[in-house]
């Protein structure tokens, strides 16, 4: 294989912790008795339910109506009863419209789906809508709806599509089992995706510790024109859309900018499987791969989930824990959200549950900055976060908005090396929500004047 091997500026390299799970082949999670759908699984306009309870749904139908162009639908993972129509907490935090549904196990396929055929048959704006009405978001945790990415703004030239595999958060291992089992399914998405933007050229990239993944979809993807497989260094946070972007084309996105002010739109190897599964087999975004893992937990999987199971049940099928949990993530340790409780349901972003055991989850005691830099050495965006989150802390919100604090991608790099310990990405967080508020308010006062 003749694989070039690229990386950007910065980054760190926290323990990789990926052993307990990246051996483990993909296995399919028991059906739940019981699903809680949330009409809020995307970034972007929640969805409304258009189902109440009472009514009968089948497996794949749709039940929540995207109701923004920032928005994508969402269908139920089983065939049953609508229980009910409420607020259920969810993953996000906070309590959203949610439909429960008790399956009838029966798994009744709904009628509407249905295989499109031959990606040669499809015009890009097919494709689109496949992708749209699907309810395909980004699988690596963010879940900005697909069909978005694939329509840029008027002006906006694409001339490629980078497919992310590069899993560089530690502990998870979905798409590490995903390209190894499913490649020629990731290939297929990917050419979907290129015909959809109307671009010649796609990459994917994966980190070198994966050679067996990009063994495997260097072999899938041979005699397509077009595709070029990259090796990426083993760095944190690798896998981040600019960070992807620089290392692939060299291309800079700038600040404040999108990815198709430099022509590219990045999606996630996982999204680009979904995409095949909506095309060959017309079946919408109703299960994802999960990674469960952590010392808490008894026997670590990677499990196939239908979306809406609990946490609770999903870990049940690993053994249960070892041990009470230190804390619980839903995602990566270095992205993901803190959980109080497994009483939520997988949602299409759930890339993992990573329950730490109270040893692995204790925080260092921080201490007074010492000034030494590390923070901004491996910033892969070249920002100053002790500076951004010395101002959030005194309140002084216009000096870290000149400072970039949007620009922060909250990867938790400096967090991670500040060798006093100090958790700067909450600070430069709550600076960021600051801003967007303040801009916010400001947008509706000058719409009021």
């Amino acid at each position: 294989m003749n694989i070039r091997t690229l990386t950007f500026k910065g980054g760190t390299h926290p323990p990789h912790s990926k052993k307990a799970t990246e051996k483990l082949a993909v296995q399919a999670a028991a059906a739940p008795k019981v699903v809680v759908i949330p009409m809020q699984q995307h970034l972007g306009a929640p969805c409304e339910p258009i189902v109440k309870a009472g009514d009968e749904v089948k497996l794949g139908q749709k039940i929540g109506e995207a109701k923004g162009f920032v928005s994508a639908p969402i269908h139920s993972s089983v065939s049953g009863k609508v229980m009910a129509v409420e607020p259920r907490l969810y993953p996000g935090g906070t309590a959203v419209i949610c439909v429960v549904i008790e399956s009838d196990m029966q798994d009744t396929l709904f009628e509407g789906v249905k295989s499109y055929g031959s990606l040669d048959n499809l015009t890009p704006d097919e494709i689109k809508n496949i992708v749209k009405e699907s309810g395909i978001v980004g699988m690596g945790g963010a879940a900005f709806p697909t069909h978005v990415k694939l329509s840029p703004p008027p002006g906006k030239h694409l001339d490629a599509v980078i497919l992310n595999g590069a899993e560089c958060e530690p502990y998870l291992t979905s798409d590490h089992r995903l390209m190894l089992e499913q490649a020629e399914k990731v290939v297929f998405g990917l050419q979907a995706l290129m015909k959809a933007a109307g671009v010649k050229k796609g990459y994917i990239g994966i980190e070198n510790n994966k050679p067996d993944a990009i063994e495997a979809l260097y072999k899938a993807s041979q005699g397509i024109e077009g595709i070029e497989v990259v090796a990426l260094h083993t760095k944190y946070p690798q896998g981040a859309e600019k960070q992807l972007i620089y290392a692939c084309t060299k291309k800079e996105v700038p600040s404040g900018g999108l990815p198709a002010d430099v022509g590219v739109i990045v999606n996630n190897v996982g999204t680009a499987a979904v995409i095949a599964d909506a095309i060959r087999e017309g079946m919408p975004l109703v299960e994802r791969i999960v990674t469960i893992t952590g010392a808490a937990v008894k026997e670590p999987k990677n499990l196939l989930v239908r979306i809406g199971t609990s946490f609770k049940e999903v870990v049940e099928q690993c053994g249960g824990l070892v041990e009470n949990p230190g804390k619980i993530i839903a995602g990566g340790p270095m992205m993901g959200i803190a959980q109080f409780t497994l009483d939520v349901p997988v949602i299409k972003g759930t890339s993992g549950i990573l329950i730490l055991s109270e040893k692995e989850a204790r925080l260092p005691e921080p201490s007074n900055c010492i000034r030494c830099g590390k923070c901004v050495d491996v910033c892969p965006i070249s920002l100053m976060p002790i500076n951004i989150s010395a101002f959030s802390l005194q309140d002084k919100f216009e000096q870290a908005e000149a400072c970039h604090a949007m620009d922060c991608i909250e990867c938790g790099s400096c967090s991670f090396v500040c060798p006093a310990k100090r958790p700067l990405v909450d600070s430069i967080k709550v600076a960021k929500r600051e801003i967007m508020a303040r801009r916010k308010k400001a947008q509706s006062s000058q719409a009021k004047g």
